[in-house]
This record gives C-alpha cells, sequence and structure tokens, in this order.
C-alpha cells in the first residue's frame, strides 16, 4: 500500500501521497493540495519544496555526497574529462569512444563565432561585466540560428552549439576588454586547451600550454558542471516552462549565475582575501566579525545552503590547489590567509556548530587565479561548467510528460479591499513626504 500524509484542516483531513525517490528520499506530494482544500504551502527560498522529479544529479547534503546520473563526483573528477561529463550529464550515460569522438568533433566544427557578432560585442562599454555581456551574446544566439526546435536533431545540435560557442564567445569578451585581437579555436586542441589558448595567446607572446593547468581547469568545470535544482538551474527550469527557446532559457541561467551568493562567490572570496591581505592578513578580526549575529558581514566561501558537512567538491578542488601551487612553485599571500581561515574553520566550535565549513567556491577562486584567469571573469569559468547541467535540466523538463508552466502562489499581505479616491479628494500631505 502506497504511504500517505495525512492534513488534518477543520473537520476534515485530506490524504497526500508520499513519492519516494531511488536513493530513498522522501516528498508529499501537494500537488492537489489547493484543489481539495484551498490551501496552499509558504516556503521562503523553496528550501523543502520539490520543483520536480529529476535523473540527472543526486546530493545527500548531510553525508556530502554528489553524483551525476548515479556516478560519484570523485570518480568523475578522477577519471573523467569535462567533455565526457557534458555528454553523461546531457544524454544519460557515459559515450562509446565512437560517441565520445564524434561529440568532440562536433563541438570543434561548431567553436567558430559568427562575425557579425563581434560588433555587438565591440559595442558594449569597455566597463561592463562579461557576465552581462555573456547573457546578452547568448540570448542574441537565437538570431543568428533560428531552427525549429521539434527536431531531434536540431535540438542536439543547438545543444552542442551552445557548448562550443559559450567557450569562443567567453574568451573573444576577454579579448575585446584588454583591446585585443580575438585567437580563433584551434582543431587540434582539447576544449579546455582551446579555451586557454583563446584567452592568452597573443602575436608577440605565445601560449605555452601546461597539462596541469589545462587539468585544473577541466576539474574546475567537471565540479561544477550540475548540482541540482538551484538558484540559476531552477531559473532555466522557470523560463524554460514558458516554451522559451534554449538560448533564453541559458541566458536567464547566467543571468541568476552571476549574483555573489551564487555564481559570484568565487570572485567575493577572491575580494575578501585581498582585504584581509590589505588589512595586513590578520584574519581575526574577521573572524570575529563572522561570529557577531549583529554584523551583516559574512566569510565568503564559507558553509552551503544544502551541504551540512564538507563539500565534497571542495575537497577535490582543494587537493588540485595543493598541487597546482606545488608544481608551480607559486608563493601567494591570499594562499597563505586562505589556509588560516581554513584551520579556523575546522576546528572552531562555532564555525563546526554552524556548519561553516570550507566550499568549493573558497579554493576554486584560488584556483582560477593561480591559472591566471581575472577576478572577473570567474563567475563567467563558472557559467562554461554549469552549461552542461543547465542543458540537460532544460531537455529533462521539456520531456517530462508532466510537464506545467511554472507558477507559484503567494500569500497576499496588502490592504484589503479599498475604494479608488479622485486625486482632487486626496487628504493633503506634507511636500516632503
Amino acid at each position: 500500500m502506497s504511504e500517505v500524509v495525512k492534513v488534518i484542516y477543520g473537520d476534515r483531513t485530506y490524504e497526500l501521497p508520499v513519492i519516494t525517490g531511488s536513493e530513498g528520499e522522501k516528498a508529499i506530494d501537494i500537488s492537489r493540495l489547493r484543489q481539495q482544500s484551498d490551501l496552499i504551502t509558504l516556503d521562503y527560498g523553496y528550501a523543502n519544496t520539490g520543483s520536480c522529479l529529476s535523473a540527472i544529479t543526486f546530493m545527500d547534503g548531510e553525508k556530502g555526497i554528489l553524483r551525476y546520473r548515479g556516478i560519484p563526483i570523485e570518480q568523475l573528477a578522477q577519471h573523467s574529462t569535462f567533455i565526457e561529463t557534458a555528454y553523461l550529464l546531457i544524454n544519460g550515460r557515459l559515450p562509446t569512444r565512437p560517441q565520445l569522438n564524434r561529440f568532440s568533433v562536433m563541438l570543434n566544427d561548431n567553436s567558430l563565432v559568427h562575425e557579425d557578432m563581434r560588433a555587438f560585442y565591440e559595442k558594449f562599454p569597455r566597463a561592463s561585466h562579461p557576465m552581462g555581456i555573456l547573457s546578452s551574446m547568448v540570448n542574441a544566439l537565437r538570431s543568428f540560428y533560428p531552427e525549429l526546435q521539434s527536431l531531434e536533431e536540431d535540438i542536439n545540435m543547438m545543444m552542442t552549439r551552445l557548448l562550443s560557442k559559450v567557450r569562443t564567445m567567453a574568451a573573444m569578451s576577454y579579448k575585446i576588454s584588454r583591446g585585443h585581437k580575438m585567437v580563433y579555436p584551434r582543431a587540434d586542441l582539447t576544449y579546455g586547451a582551446n579555451f586557454l589558448n583563446m584567452m592568452f595567446d597573443t602575436p608577440v607572446k605565445p601560449y605555452r600550454i601546461d597539462s596541469d593547468v589545462v587539468n585544473a581547469l577541466n576539474l574546475f568545470w567537471i565540479l561544477h558542471a550540475d548540482h541540482e535544482q538551484n538558484c540559476s538551474t531552477s531559473a532555466v527550469r522557470i523560463v524554460g516552462s514558458g516554451r522559451v527557446n534554449l538560448y533564453a532559457a541559458i541566458s536567464a541561467g547566467i543571468a541568476a549565475l552571476w549574483g555573489p551568493l551564487h555564481g559570484g562567490a568565487n570572485q567575493a572570496v577572491i575580494e575578501m582575501l585581498s582585504a584581509i591581505a590589505a588589512g595586513g592578513g590578520d584574519t581575526r578580526s574577521f573572524i570575529k566579525r563572522a561570529k557577531d549575529k549583529k554584523d551583516p558581514f559574512r566569510l565568503m566561501g564559507f558553509g552551503h545552503r544544502v551541504y551540512k558537512t564538507y563539500d565534497p567538491r571542495a575537497k577535490i578542488m582543494k587537493n588540485m590547489c595543493d598541487r597546482l601551487f606545488n608544481k608551480l612553485n607559486i608563493q601567494d599571500p591570499l594562499l597563505d590567509i586562505a589556509k588560516k581561515l581554513e584551520r579556523v574553520a575546522l576546528e572552531d566550535d562555532y564555525f563546526i556548530d554552524h556548519h561553516l565549513y570550507p566550499n568549493v567556491d573558497f579554493y576554486s577562486g584560488i584556483v582560477l587565479r593561480t591559472i591566471g584567469i581575472p577576478t572577473n571573469m570567474f563567475t563567467v569559468m563558472f557559467a562554461i561548467g554549469r552549461l552542461p547541467g543547465w542543458i540537460a535540466q532544460w531537455k529533462e523538463s521539456m520531456d517530462d510528460p508532466n510537464w506545467k508552466l511554472c507558477r507559484p502562489r503567494q500569500i497576499y499581505t496588502g490592504p484589503a479591499l479599498t475604494d479608488y479616491v479622485p486625486v482632487d479628494q486626496r487628504p493633503a500631505v506634507d511636500a516632503t513626504d
């Protein structure tokens, strides 16, 4: 017999079915609650609300588990590539060698950006943030590639085109912001190596590709490829529920990712560490402020909305951070400050009791800084990595037979019925009001 939850309201009892996921997660299905009782639920931030059934990513915040299509993130980080991980997320299975080769060729063949788009880039003010530019330009892609969405082949081409061109567009925005000539993608380079070459190669100083740096970037993208129903992914699904094209839905995800509480957190970590360094490197005053409930200050890169233990991605990124620093023999005062903060977070009872462990943003910002990525490009790097997850989530929602237009309810708290008062009959008020 199926499980149910009984809700008693007044003199009536309502039975709500319990849905069980493949990992034992349970949810109360309230989809018919309002129809039966005129009641809705209130859940600020949707922290206790499941918006869909999904077979893409599994997270367990209490145990620190993250899996893509059932495969632990630790195994993918050790053995996979970003392109293979992207294929896994979008198609639901790991590719065979011929499938992976074909996917790589398609990415290479679609890596160029229409030359007319360069004029758009050059019209943005030089001070424009790369995330705003990227969101706008992804939306503009629809104008250059207006294929129908009804054919499976067209949808697959759209997804491949986005994965390939977003990388090129990100590098293009950086080059134009520096006043440098655009570097075109090369057929002989991998996805990550191509991006780094497009970013940093110049006619006067050819970029030397370091396999360890490429591996670090590949790992960064794998760790960020999907993360269940987070803010930006939910934005992609909600906007996509209106049956907009994929480009518009991804543009919405990029805009949502921009915020400092979401994708911008890795940039905020570097800015925080820089502020501590500018103050002499003493972390004690910042830690004291973080513990003060009356102080709005917060340590960036600590704690997580879902993880109540160590972020599994943070462990992997920390190891990469250490290897990269040792290999490149880099002395960075920000890393010393980061290690001080890390020790406090792992030993201080306040941080432990409040589950304020270092998260992936804490280390990823340092890794990106080490490989030469400008701070204002950090969130763009996150967007490139999260793109396969956004695409997979959009595709899954489009294929869902239970699809509905997303339309949350609200509890109205404004004035009750109020009659309109003509302007000349309204009471006088002070001009300063």
